[in-house]
């Protein structure tokens, strides 16, 4: 998760903060639109 939000911040210029709202924001709309894979995009985003 930590690459993630490096990777956010290096190449899309985002604040730690802004990388780690983006990410939350991803993963609720993936949940939202595809509820069967709550668990592997908690697992693969970290459950918050």
């Amino acid at each position: 998760m930590h690459d993630l939000i490096d990777k956010l911040k290096a190449e899309a210029g985002l604040t730690d903060e802004q990388a780690k709202k983006a990410i939350e924001t991803i993963k609720n709309y993936v949940i939202e639109k595809f509820p069967m894979l709550e668990g592997a995009v908690g697992n693969l985003f970290g459950n918050s």
